[in-house]
Parts: structure tokens; sequence; C-alpha cells
């Protein structure tokens, strides 16, 4: 692992290169070895990463353009959080949500740290020594960032927006 500090991507540049009409994940952070990961997604205008709950990892998701909200599934009556250019929004490990892309799209950043692999549990739920997901639930990996759907035909990636082919 190189321990040096460096510049990895230039955000503005990486937005400007895109076309307008692209989705899903622009960018990831890629280095070996790292610990955490970071993506920056681009959903277009009325898009909703469907509510789901991430049961391991807690989410710093940053919005750099356009705007849309935060549905909140934890029932506590607080309504939605609005997301507009520059806020900063911790999304708790265990908490249900959805995001809703606004009418101009919404293009946010997540870091959170990174996910341990997949591992195939044994009886007693200590991690098998080698394997991983069978191969029949290859088709509910995200191409791109490497998250399990629990919809068994997923459409779009619920962590990264970046459609199933």
């Amino acid at each position: 692992m190189n321990a040096t500090p460096r510049v990895l991507a230039v955000l503005d540049d990486i937005l400007a290169s895109a076309a307008t009409d692209e989705r899903g994940a622009l960018w990831h952070l890629a280095e070996q070895g790292r610990e955490l990961d970071a993506n920056l997604v681009r959903l277009p205008g009325g898009a909703e990463v469907g509510e789901h709950r991430e049961d391991v990892l807690d989410v710093l998701l940053v919005v750099l353009e356009g705007g849309g909200r935060v549905r909140r599934g934890d029932g506590d009556g607080g309504g939605d959080l609005e997301l507009r250019p520059f806020t900063v929004v911790w999304l708790p490990r265990t908490s249900r949500r959805a995001l809703v892309a606004g009418a101009g799209g919404l293009t946010y950043l997540t870091v959170h740290r990174r996910r341990p692999g997949l591992a195939i549990k044994v009886p007693g739920g200590e991690a098998a020594s080698e394997g991983g997901e069978g191969p029949c639930m290859l088709d509910r990996v995200c191409p791109e960032c490497g998250r399990l759907s629990e919809d068994p035909a997923p459409v779009f990636c619920s962590r990264c927006g970046e459609r199933f082919p």
C-alpha cells in the first residue's frame, strides 16, 4: 500500500466531463489497501434510491449538485430531510431511508468505511474459510459498487444508483 497522500480525483472535472444524461456512479475510490469507500453518484430528475437499511455501515452523504430529499423510514414523524448543494447528511447504520432526486437531478458523494467482503456463514455464525456468495446470486451484485441487492430482480442499486444489466 502506498501511504503517500495524493489527489485521487477532481470532482468538478469529472462532473464537467460526464455526459449530461450519464447517471449512476461517475467515480469511485478504487485504491488497493484502503479502509474507506467513496462514490460520486448522479441521479436524474425524479429518480429514487428505494427505501433500504444499511445494517453495517454509517454513511456520510455530501450533495454537490441539484437537490432532492431523504425520506426517513424511522417513524419519528420528523419528515423528509431537504437536500441541496453542500448539504452534509449522516445516514447512521440501521436507519431506514430512501433518496429522491428533485426535478433537476441530484449529484452526491458518499463516504463510508470499506464494506467487508462477502462470505458464506457456517452453522454457528462464523464465516467459512473459503468461498463467497453462490453463483446464483451474482445477478444481484451491483457491477459498480459490489452491493448485494435484497431485491430478487433489482433494476437500480440502492447504494450507488447504477442500473443492473
